[in-house]
């Protein structure tokens, strides 16, 4: 650090390492320099580097020159999932300082092995639950806190992926197999399941679970469906067409250069004749019944808290919209949330208090409500120590556990696991 400025170096330089968290740390240069970029694709490292100037010289591709020295005050770990653990152990043993996306393993060995290498570097750690710094959360848990409705006895969690998100990220996108990223209890709900385990205020005692992989299947593709969208005859019906959710929604908005999802379609600056050759020949021009996925499109948890809290999780891809649906039951009145729009307290005998989400809102262009802006900030309060890193390793791999076990408890068929032995 020189002059209260941090430097930075990003392994996996894709939507959160580059497009969100390198972004957000290049608008605040009072706290960030960028100086190092490491990712398998070429055209990204051209790209952000120039986006963030970092020199040609401290591009790299092999993932073995970031660990060769420490390059730099913090190591942002934005790679696949099943990279997070042996990234995150290097990242220690060279000296950085760490930020590592979620999940960080579906294995729990590997956890506390995690655990244990950070404890021996000394190095600190943050890890992306980014949803517990978004204002609406933060003001959830205040509610809670606040006495007002009793003692919390359940709580009651809908994930709803939306139809088009599922598709996009679970059926022709990175987290689509569980050979190449963790089971979609942790991929997509390891935000829910740290949340739930936040506000339950106890370590979990034990969970069942039941789901599925039910529709994005052969045997579920329209008659004479094609194999890529851009042959499909249904291409402009079906809502599951990749010409409709990327191509039909890019020309609408203007044909714009950069955004997600169309940016995890075709590397930014989004032109024409790239685009069309992404849905031709990519991965996201793909029919979702025809793709290499195998993980579920609906799943239920059930969970029981050492403090005698039950909670439920229902995660499902057939919704129209995302934006999860909470509601925490307590002896003297609830709160519901529907994260985006509006909290509505109900205290017993006193008329509801309804509150918009909108309000609460600090910086939301880079999603989840704000939470990415504030967990860079908290990031920096992290490492100038003014921060009890609430998303520590230690406090995530809690959640990360209650993951691993609902999904064994699914593959043998909803018996109840143990969290803890």
């Amino acid at each position: 650090m020189t002059n209260g400025i941090f430097t930075v170096a990003i392994l996996g330089v894709g939507a959160r390492g580059g497009d969100v968290y390198g972004k957000l740390m290049k608008k605040q240069p009072d706290k960030y320099k960028i100086t190092h970029l490491c990712d398998m694709r070429k055209d990204r490292l051209e790209y952000y580097g120039e986006l963030f100037g970092v020199p040609e010289s401290q591009r790299y591709t092999n993932e073995d020159d970031i660990f060769a020295e420490r390059k730099a005050d913090i190591l942002v770990i934005g790679t696949q999932d099943n990279d997070h653990i042996r990234h995150a152990i290097r990242a220690f043993e060279t000296g950085y300082d760490i930020l590592v996306e979620k999940p960080l393993s579906d294995n729990e060995e590997e956890c506390l092995k995690l655990l244990e290498a950070q404890k021996k570097s000394g190095c600190k750690a943050l890890v992306c639950h980014v949803l517990r710094y978004a204002p609406a959360y933060r003001k959830l848990y205040e509610i809670v806190n606040s006495g007002i409705l009793g003692k919390i006895v359940s709580i009651n969690w809908t994930e709803p992926v939306a139809y088009w998100h599922q598709a996009h990220s679970y059926v022709r996108g990175n987290w689509r197999n569980t050979d190449i990223a963790a089971p979609m209890i942790l991929a997509k709900c390891c935000h829910d399941l740290d949340l739930i385990q936040w506000f339950a205020k106890s370590k979990c005692r034990s969970v069942s679970s039941v789901g599925s992989l039910d529709f994005f299947k052969p045997e579920c593709a329209p008659e004479g469906a094609a194999k890529r969208c851009t042959d499909c005859p249904h291409k402009s019906s079906c809502p599951y067409s990749a010409y409709k959710i990327y191509w039909e929604k890019w020309e609408k908005s203007g044909r714009p250069e950069t955004g997600w999802p169309v940016s995890a379609v075709c590397q930014e600056p989004v032109k024409e004749k790239e685009f069309l050759n992404a849905l031709e020949n990519g991965p996201y021009g793909r029919c979702v019944f025809y793709c290499d996925n195998n993980v579920v499109d609906h799943q239920t948890v059930q969970m029981l808290f050492e403090n005698g809290i039950t909670a439920t999780l229902h995660m499902t891809a057939f919704t129209a919209t995302g934006g999860r649906r909470v509601t925490l039951f307590g002896t003297y009145g609830e709160v519901s949330m529907y994260d985006k729009e509006k909290i509505v307290v109900s205290v017993f005998g006193k008329p509801d208090e309804v509150i918009d989400v909108s309000t609460l809102t600090i910086d939301s262009s880079y999603g989840h409500g704000g939470g990415d802006y504030m967990l860079i900030n908290t990031l920096y309060d992290m490492l100038m120590g003014n921060s009890a890193m609430e998303t520590s390793l230690e406090a995530s791999i809690e959640s990360h556990l209650m993951g691993i076990k609902a999904e064994e408890s699914r593959l043998a068929g909803g018996e109840l696991k143990l969290v803890h032995r």
